[in-house]
């Protein structure tokens, strides 16, 4: 029986991290559903950026309240963690702070855990009170309704557990340690804690064992179902923000990608001694599908990009088209993106492996050409992001699909490239009658 709690817990350990493994392996297979994208170049520019926008978050500075909040927040998540390391050592071996031999060190990371802890409550706190009081208008788009809302919401209210849980535990713990009780020797700095540790005062040694015990145990459940929390949550940029700035767009901002069959196609047009009857050359690369309809059709980066997705809205708030009233969004179309990934996952899942035709794709069923023929391509998007999310890419390549798939173009469009076959420009005026304006008098 002595060491029943020690198999509960690496039972406990075991069981968590094996559902996150399996939800990671189930993302790695979603995410490689899109097309092949060959991202080799520039490495150290990609690790450059790595560094910069997920590890120093430059990017979120860009709203000084709100990156100051979630720097803070950021900070705290991965301090404090270490201290989890800890926590699974005890609760594998059955000590009791194991770490505390390091002496000044050990006091130090305590005392810096604790501090952060309070921090992070109080960034929480005042982030809350955004969503649900001042009420921020880009929390409040149709697309954050329902789910979003709670997932945004929900993740707070953990935060906040576990940093009280956290505080509670060692409270608990020096209150302990001031009555020398058997194994809680003396160890940490206690800073916050020891603050609130007046509260216990009065209470015998069992029943502070109890609240630290419970405090303990519940804060390790709470970080093993925060992990697997994660996979359902807009929260998996806390993993996936950094390969996602590492493969992010390096080329300018205005340069868009061509279609390499429509390149080779103008190429030879464009040169007079072609053979327009020509068979392909063997290496030709001719694509089955103009453009993308459905998420298989984008490029797994893309795919990555919507998993990303923070919800944060800055994309939104930036746009010119969402701020004229238009239905685009940004964040809607990356949240979409990862709905309708998601669905042909669960389809997969439930056919043994292989995707039954649903009857549904992106297009129309998600994201309506309304919405992508309102983007302006001004790349406004691209530059709010601050995790290096591309929507722009997905809207041009579901445009290109609607045109080149489709002939679905908006009539003022399909005018101007009328024009621009017969006229050689966007105009409606014959080539010979371009000077008439000059003879005017």
């Amino acid at each position: 029986m002595h060491y029943l709690p020690n198999i509960i817990f690496i039972i406990l350990l075991i069981v968590g991290i094996g559902f996150f493994v399996k939800n990671v392996l189930k993302l790695k297979r979603n995410i490689f559903l899109g097309k092949e994208a060959s991202i080799t170049d520039n490495k150290s520019q990609r690790w450059k950026n790595m560094a910069k926008i997920a590890l120093g978050q430059s990017k979120m500075v860009v709203r000084p309240i709100a990156g100051a909040l979630h720097i803070i927040v950021y900070v705290g998540f991965v301090i404090i963690n270490i201290e989890v390391l800890e926590i699974i050592l005890d609760g594998i071996f059955g000590t009791h702070r194991m770490f505390a031999f390091l002496g000044p060190v050990y006091d130090i990371l305590i005392g810096s855990f604790e501090i952060l802890a309070l921090l992070v409550i109080l960034a929480v706190v005042v982030f809350w009170i955004r969503r649900n009081v001042i009420k921020l208008k880009r929390f409040l788009k149709p697309e954050m309704k329902g789910w979003p809302k709670s997932d945004g919401n929900m993740i707070l209210y953990i935060e906040l557990v576990l940093m009280v849980l956290f505080l509670t535990m060692n409270g608990a713990d020096y209150q302990l340690q001031q009555m020398g009780a058997d194994h809680y020797a003396a160890a940490g700095s206690f800073p916050v804690s020891s603050l609130i540790a007046p509260m216990f005062e009065g209470m015998s040694v069992s029943s502070l064992v109890l609240l630290e015990r419970t405090a303990w145990w519940l804060h390790i459940a709470g970080i093993l179902f925060f992990l697997n929390y994660l996979y359902y949550s807009k929260h998996l940029h806390i993993l996936l923000a950094f390969p996602n700035t590492y493969y992010g767009k390096l080329t300018p901002k205005g340069q868009f990608k061509n279609l390499q069959s429509v390149t080779d196609e103008v190429r030879m047009m464009m040169d007079p001694d072609a053979d327009p009857y020509a068979e392909p050359a063997d290496d030709a690369v001719v694509p089955d599908k103009f453009g993308a309809s459905d998420v298989q059709d984008l490029s797994w980066v893309q795919l990555l990009n919507a998993y990303t997705c923070t919800e944060c809205g800055r994309c939104t708030s930036e746009c010119p088209a969402n701020q004229t009233g238009k239905k685009l969004s940004p964040r809607k179309i990356m949240m979409d993106t990862r709905d309708r990934l998601e669905e042909v996952g669960k389809n997969i899942d439930a056919n043994k492996g292989e995707f039954k035709d649903d009857g549904k794709q992106l297009l129309n069923d998600y994201i309506t050409p309304e919405e992508l023929w309102a983007c302006t391509s001004c790349n406004a998007c691209v530059e709010a992001c601050p995790i290096s999310i591309d929507p722009l890419s997905i809207i041009m390549d579901m445009r290109q699909y609607l045109v080149m798939e489709q002939s679905a173009a908006p009539t003022d469009l399909n005018n101007m490239m009328g024009n621009i076959e017969n006229n050689g420009a966007p105009w409606p005026f014959n080539q010979m009658d371009r000077l008439n304006w000059s003879k005017e008098s």
